[in-house]
């Protein structure tokens, strides 16, 4: 079983850098295979920008994985294939990206490039934006760097690519400015919570983020409920064990709770990942890069 915590859904106390930083290894030494920050656009107190608070968490910590969420309506996928490759080698590879887009007019507005679109549209053009991000890992091969001193290169430019992606959305020509991070490609979470997203999902992601149907989140939620009153962490633990489900991204109400689902419940039901990257602990293997001869 998967276990990953939204570090965020836990109260504004968190928004304190340390304290960021103190759970993120709370839920390692737990055991947990990621945490997870949102972000948007949108006005939230005490918000940080997800990506920067992911790199501040990565030298404190040496195996979670750091699941970064970034909006793809107004933002320039070549900026996030350049952010999260960063985040990737700080990190050795333990990044991952969970797609978001923007329906607000105020956000629209902030950027004055274009009006708000229907969600299918933004759906689209968030599926055209992780092809570009996924082209542009790629477009750097392994051994692409040489610094070769005696010829004065750096990189082998046989091994740089241009993407020359042209689509409705965008016109990348690429190639990208960071050279290929650890895992070759991120691993990309998506939200399957209606037809366009779950769209998307079929198409692009790498993990699946599923709402399951009533009555499942209120049964589990009444399980939660029950055994932090009786202090019952493996009963929690068995009842989770037993369900069908690949996984949960736990979304604690608050930092005592998502204190004591690391400390008491994730130890009873996480269990050891061979390799050191975030792919590693899916065990999904390092992709073949699309460019290589």
């Amino acid at each position: 079983m998967h276990l990953g915590v939204a570090l965020d859904s836990a109260g504004s106390a968190l928004f304190e850098p340390e304290r960021l930083v103190e759970l993120a290894r709370v839920a390692e030494r737990a055991g947990l295979d990621f945490v997870s920050l949102d972000d948007g656009f949108d006005p939230a107190p005490d918000r940080p920008d997800a990506l920067l608070a992911m790199a501040r968490i990565a030298p404190a910590t040496t195996s979670i994985g750091l699941v970064a969420t970034i909006t793809t309506t107004h933002t320039e996928p070549f900026h996030v294939s350049k952010n999260v490759a960063t985040l990737d080698l700080v990190s050795r590879g333990r990044a991952g990206w969970r797609v978001a887009v923007s329906t607000s007019d105020v956000a629209a507005q902030r950027f004055g490039r274009k009006d708000p679109a229907p969600i299918e549209e933004l759906y689209a053009e968030a599926a055209d934006a992780v092809e570009v991000v996924r082209r542009l890992w790629d477009s750097w091969e392994d051994g692409a760097v040489i610094r070769d001193r005696a010829t004065g290169r750096y990189i082998d430019r046989d091994k740089v690519h241009y993407i020359d992606f042209e689509g409705p959305f965008f016109n990348v020509r690429g190639p990208s400015i960071t050279p290929r991070s650890p895992q070759g490609q991120p691993l990309v979470f998506v939200d399957a919570h209606d037809e366009p997203s779950r769209a998307l999902a079929a198409r692009r992601a790498d993990v699946v983020l599923v709402a399951e149907p009533e009555p499942f989140p209120q049964a589990v939620a009444v399980l939660v409920k029950r055994a932090i009153e009786r202090g019952d962490a493996r009963a929690l633990a068995r009842d989770l064990s037993s369900t069908s489900a690949n996984g949960f991204l736990v979304e604690p109400d608050s930092p005592s709770t998502l204190e004591w689902f690391t400390n008491e419940v994730a130890p009873l039901v996480a269990h050891e990942h061979p390799g050191t990257t975030l792919r590693d602990r899916f065990g999904l293997p390092r992709p073949a890069n699309r460019y290589a001869s």
